[in-house]
């Protein structure tokens, strides 16, 4: 139901109006629909989430590893960095070339996706067969993690679990990036 429209306020609009004249239209524009938007590409599941930012000469690799994102509260860190965070899929690196590690690694990544892990232990090894030069998988996996966009946190694993040979990882939850299928709530 509407308002009436008090005489003050009929007198106010008109007195704002009353100079504007109408328009004259020769013919309707016709309705067009607008065209879908054009998707922007997204990068591959298995793919680094922004390659372009981060170079592999910037990461230092020290030789306990500790790295989150922004976000991540410092009480799960901890958590992980203790070891209280079980691991519940592992993968053992150490020893193969870093093509193929990386070849395993995605296939890795693409399982505890696919099985919903939330942590996850790498061991890389470290680096004793590198000689006098830097662990090379501990780099590279130092490096190629923190592009992942579903790696949340990383940190070495305590010592009964390798030591700073490996490292747990805290993967995204699926059911809040977007990637798994949803839980779907019943409505009341």
């Amino acid at each position: 139901m509407k308002k009436p429209l008090q005489d003050s306020d009929s007198k106010i609009f008109r007195a704002a109006v009353g100079d504007a004249e109408p328009l004259h239209v020769e013919h309707l524009e016709p309705y067009r629909e607008k065209p879908a938007p054009i998707p922007r590409p997204q990068p591959e599941e298995d793919e680094p989430e922004s390659p372009a930012l981060l170079a592999e000469s910037e990461v230092e690799t020290h030789d306990y590893l500790l790295f989150s994102r922004p976000g991540v509260q410092k009480r799960v860190v901890a958590e992980l960095q203790r070891g209280r965070i079980e691991p519940e899929l592992e993968v053992d690196l150490h020893g193969l070339r870093a093509a193929h590690a990386r070849d395993v690694l995605r296939e890795f990544f693409a399982d505890c996706r696919h099985r919903r892990v939330r942590c996850a232990r790498i061991i890389h090894g470290k680096g004793y067969g590198s000689g006098e030069r830097q662990p090379v998988l501990k780099c590279k996996v130092n490096y190629w993690l923190r592009l992942r966009g579903d790696v949340l946190a990383f940190c070495s694993a305590t010592r009964r679990d390798g030591g700073t040979g490996a490292v747990y990882v805290l993967l995204r939850n699926p059911d809040k990036s977007g990637d798994g299928p949803r839980r779907q709530h019943a409505r009341r």
